[in-house]
C-alpha cells in the first residue's frame, strides 16, 4: 500500500472536518441536491467525453494511487550488467536462457530481439514504438483525471447558479436568503474539493508513476543496445548511471561488488 496516498487523504479529511466544526456545523456542508449536481454532473460530462469502456477503465486506475510500485532503476542496471557479462563470455545466444526467467516483459522482448540477430536500429525502433504507446496510454488516463479536475469546479459553479436562481425567486421572503445562499455555495465547495483534493492529485500521482516507468524502460533500451554492440560491461554501467540521480549513483557504487567480471 502507498502510505503517502492514504495519509494524504486521511489528513485532508481530518483538517477539513476540524475546520468546519470550528467555523460552524458539519450539517451545513451536506446537501443532497448539491452532491447530485456536482458529482453527478461531473461524471455525466466524462461519460459524454469518453467511450464507456475507456471511462470505466480510466476510473479503475484510481486504485493505482494506493498500490506501491517499485521501479528500482539500480536493480535493472545491475541485471543489464549481468546480461552484458554473460554476452561477453558466452555470446549473445546465451542470453536466450536468461530471458526465460525475466518477469519484465519489455526487457524480455528486447533480449529476445537481439538474440534473434535483429538489426540494432530495428530493435531500437520496435522498443521505442512500444514505449511511445505505453506513454500514450498513461497520458490518456492522466488526461481523464485532469478533465475531472476541470469539470468538478465547473459543475460546482452550475450548481451555485441554480441555487442563486432559486434564491432570487424567493426574494419576497428575506429569511430564506441566508440559507439559500449557503446551499448555493456548497456546490462550489464540492466542486473544489473534487478537483483539488481528489482528481488533480490522482492525475499527478499517476504522472509520477508513469515517468518512473518510462525512465526504467529507457534504461533498458540503452542497455540492451549497448550489449548488442558488444560494449564493455563497465562502460555500459557508467553509461546507464547517467540516468540516475547522484544519490542513487553513490548507493549503487557502495552496493556493487568489485569482482573481476565487472571490469573485464
Amino acid at each position: 500500500m502507498d502510505i503517502s496516498s492514504i495519509l494524504g487523504l486521511i489528513l485532508g479529511f481530518v483538517f477539513m472536518i476540524i475546520s468546519i466544526q470550528m467555523n460552524g456545523r458539519l450539517g451545513l456542508f451536506f446537501d443532497l441536491p448539491s452532491i447530485m449536481i456536482t458529482f453527478g454532473g461531473t461524471f455525466a460530462s466524462l461519460l459524454v467525453s469518453y467511450p464507456l469502456n475507456k471511462f470505466m477503465n480510466s476510473l479503475k486506475t484510481v486504485r493505482l494511487i494506493f498500490k506501491t510500485q517499485e521501479f528500482n532503476t539500480g536493480n535493472i542496471i545491475q541485471n543489464i550488467i549481468e546480461l552484458a557479462n554473460i554476452a561477453r563470455k558466452e555470446g549473445l545466444l546465451a542470453l536466450e536462457e536468461a530471458a526465460q526467467d525475466m518477469e519484465d516483459k519489455f526487457l524480455q522482448k528486447g533480449v529476445l530481439l537481439i538474440v534473434d540477430g535483429t538489426d540494432p536500429e530495428l530493435v531500437r525502433n520496435i522498443l521505442e514504438t512500444e514505449l511511445a504507446f505505453i506513454e500514450g496510454r498513461h497520458k490518456e488516463v492522466q488526461d481523464f483525471w485532469g478533465n475531472m479536475a476541470s469539470e468538478g469546479p465547473a459543475w460546482g459553479m452550475i450548481g451555485t447558479l441554480i441555487g442563486l436562481i432559486a434564491m432570487l425567486d424567493q426574494l419576497n421572503d428575506p429569511s430564506t436568503i441566508g440559507p439559500s445562499m449557503a446551499v448555493a455555495l456548497v456546490t462550489t465547495f464540492y466542486g473544489s474539493v473534487l478537483a483539488n483534493f481528489f482528481a488533480s492529485p490522482t492525475a499527478n500521482k499517476l504522472k509520477v508513476r508513469s515517468d518512473e516507468e518510462i525512465l526504467l524502460k529507457e534504461v533498458m533500451i540503452e542497455g540492451l543496445l549497448s550489449i548488442q554492440a558488444g560494449e564493455n560491461p563497465r562502460i555500459i554501467e557508467e553509461k546507464l548511471k547517467a540516468f540516475l540521480s547522484p544519490t542513487l549513483r553513490e548507493t549503487m557504487g557502495k552496493n556493487n561488488g568489485e569482482g573481476p567480471e565487472a571490469g573485464e
